[in-house]
């Protein structure tokens, strides 16, 4: 009896062990995820989700904290039609009270797969939520909208096995790869089974109209550019802008001496009218949106030649280097900005070099440019009380701030301030060292490690500074600690003086702010009256942006939101207004700007003889480091 009472112990033992494994495999099997984006056009995506689960109390929570937006948008007001499932039966379900984006629910005994399903519903129009990611014939998918995880799971450790369906005819492009073996059964593709943290770093671009170029040609590591745009037409490169982005693959490989942090680099760019401008950054792509006329109207182009190249430059500075308060464990935990002028300034000096080094910019576009970056800062009355560093430490709430107020509120001023501060320093490193170093060295040491490692390495303050005195010995700390705790007079030009160069005026316009304000529809007289308006035509037609404080226009009582009727009594066009700015110059007479406020019109003078005033560079007579920064550095390659 014994013997046996053994054995059946002994059975129940293995039994108990193989039912705990087969437990524990179920607990780590990887989510299934079903995405249909075959509504699109509708702004609507679907998703389903099967989690491995065991009975209990479970948390599933949407993802807050968004990597590169910096901030706790991630925008569950759209994620609807949330259900929960478990053997065929519906499972009731509870939101958090506090925290809005977690869901309670109990699992019920004998329920092993918890399948959920929710819509998310694409804004058409730009808000505080989100932006819009979808046109009748684009559509973008950041996977971060579709997606519930584990509460405190680390997003490293969860595993995601997606598969996606878009609309028949159209084609995509994402850094995933597609499983071996995947067809398209019911339209659907399977990709590979990943970590969330990658799912989410590497987003879907799909459409109609769809064009891949190969950047890299002839080479191991591809290098392509995705077009899905409004129409055929918007896809169509010519071979100039395609040599131009295959000398950008070779700058960046010279920049940081060949060492690359993943397998292979898709940039994904979405051309719509019907999509917000922007870029967001991820290891292995980027998301990139641009107007549908990007390569076909010269203006939208030179406003936007430094957009992929600073998405680019990202995948070395801020994927795989990142601030220590940026590489939190997962997408609920609260990011720390302080270092984004690292983060992001650093990352626009060079997305602003490498558009030149590419070519997209000539000399005197890429000096224009940043006479206007520099001219704009120069005049922020509001770094009188809020210092840089505050302006990153504050993205949270400075991302979804709007245009009226910024130049006293002060906007996310780290990324062009921050790139003042690194010509600056990239000057001190060229001079010191007599010419033998620049800021190129310390990109290689600092980005230039684990080549082919795809993870993410963190730093602090401390670690940025000693590598810079590892390239030259210098008070970095002291350096940088001047510049983000500033309160002015006046921006970081410390550079520009450095680099053989100086701000100046006079009534010649600045060619990029001449650009922004033809492809944008507004018109900039911010160095003269003191504030921009949208121009005649559009949704926001006549009103005005921004006013300066202490501007001729600030002191007559104009403020943002007001719309601008006429000018010296005659109804107002930005050729007008220019014109009466001229003429002023030569007058005793005010300028009289017709405003309506609210239902209510009134005249406002502005004693002001100044004329145009427009940003540029002048030579300064001494050794032109700018122009050695801004050449070509790796060999030209062939059109």
């Amino acid at each position: 009896m014994r013997l046996a009472a053994a054995r059946t112990g002994i059975v129940c033992a293995i039994i108990y062990f193989l039912w705990g494994i087969a437990a524990r495999g179920q607990e780590n099997a990887p989510v299934k995820l079903e995405v249909d984006l075959r509504e699109a056009a509708k702004r609507v995506y679907h998703s389903k989700m099967e989690f491995p689960v065991k009975s209990g109390p479970l948390t599933l929570v949407y993802p807050k904290w968004i990597p590169g937006e910096h901030a706790p948008n991630g925008p569950i007001v759209d994620a609807t039609g949330l259900h929960f499932r478990g053997s065929g039966k519906e499972i009731a379900w509870r939101r958090d009270d506090v925290d809005l984006f977690a869901f309670h629910c109990e699992i019920p005994a004998g329920v092993t797969t918890l399948e959920v399903t929710l819509d998310y519903l694409l804004p058409v129009e730009s808000s505080a939520a989100e932006v819009p990611s979808a046109s009748a014939r684009v559509a973008v998918l950041p996977w971060n909208l579709v997606v519930l995880y584990p509460d405190g799971a680390n997003t490293d450790d969860v595993k995601f096995a997606p598969s996606i369906r878009v609309p028949d005819g159209w084609k995509f492009a994402t850094a995933l790869q597609s499983q071996a073996g995947s067809g398209r059964a019911e339209g659907a593709v399977e990709f590979e089974t990943v970590s969330l943290a990658t799912l989410v770093d590497s987003p879907l671009l799909t459409g109609a109209f769809f064009k891949t170029y190969d950047l890299a040609p002839g080479q191991k590591t591809e290098h392509r550019l995705n077009i899905a745009a409004d129409s055929s037409a918007a896809t169509a490169l010519t071979n100039e802008e395609l040599q131009h982005l295959r000398q950008l693959i070779s700058e960046v490989e010279a920049l940081f001496g060949g060492a690359r942090h993943y397998r292979h680099y898709d940039f994904l760019l979405a051309l719509s009218d019907h999509l917000q401008p922007n870029g967001l950054e991820h290891h292995e792509s980027s998301d990139n949106r641009a107007p549908e006329h990007m390569w076909v109207d010269p203006d939208a182009l030179e406003i936007l030649a430094d957009l992929l190249p600073h998405e680019y430059f990202h995948s070395w500075n801020g994927k795989y280097r990142r601030p220590a308060g940026l590489a939190t464990r997962n997408y609920q935990e609260p990011m720390k900005g302080d270092l984004l002028w690292v983060y992001e300034g650093l990352t626009q000096y060079y997305g602003t070099m490498l558009a030149a080094r590419s070519g997209f910019w000539t000399a005197p576009e890429f000096r224009e440019t940043l006479a206007a970056t520099a001219a704009y800062l120069n005049d922020r009355p509001g770094r009188t009380w809020r210092d840089l560093e505050d302006t990153a430490i504050s993205v949270q709430i400075l991302y979804p701030a709007r245009s009226g107020g910024s130049s006293w509120r002060r906007s996310v001023d780290y990324y062009d301030e921050g790139a003042l501060i690194w010509l600056e320093a990239d000057t001190i490193i060229r001079r010191d060292s007599k010419g033998q170093k620049s800021l190129d060295d310390f990109c290689k040491k600092f980005h230039g490690t684990d080549p082919g490692v795809i993870k993410v390495v963190p730093y602090t303050l401390d670690y940025v500074v000693a590598t810079m005195n590892a390239v030259v010995p210098y008070d970095w700390k002291k350096f940088f600690d001047e510049r983000l705790h500033s309160h002015g007079p006046g921006a970081p030009l410390g550079g520009l003086a450095n680099s053989g160069w100086k701000l100046t005026f006079n009534e010649t316009m600045n060619d990029h702010q001449r650009a922004e304000e033809d492809s944008e529809h507004v018109i900039d007289v911010s160095f003269s009256l003191g504030f921009g308006a949208h121009a005649p035509g559009g949704d926001e037609a006549n009103s005005v942006i921004d006013v300066i404080p202490g501007s001729p226009a600030a002191n007559a009582g104009v403020a943002p939101g007001m719309h601008l009727v006429a000018v010296n009594g005659r109804r107002w066009s930005p050729d007008i207004l220019r014109a009466a700015i001229r003429a002023a110059k030569n007058s005793k007479e005010p300028i009289e700007l017709l405003l309506e406020n609210d239902d209510y019109y009134r005249v406002y003078s502005m004693d002001y003889h100044g004329g145009e005033r427009y940003p540029h560079l002048t030579p300064t007579g001494g050794v032109d480091v700018l122009s050695e920064i801004a050449k070509r550095h790796a060999p030209a390659v062939d059109k």
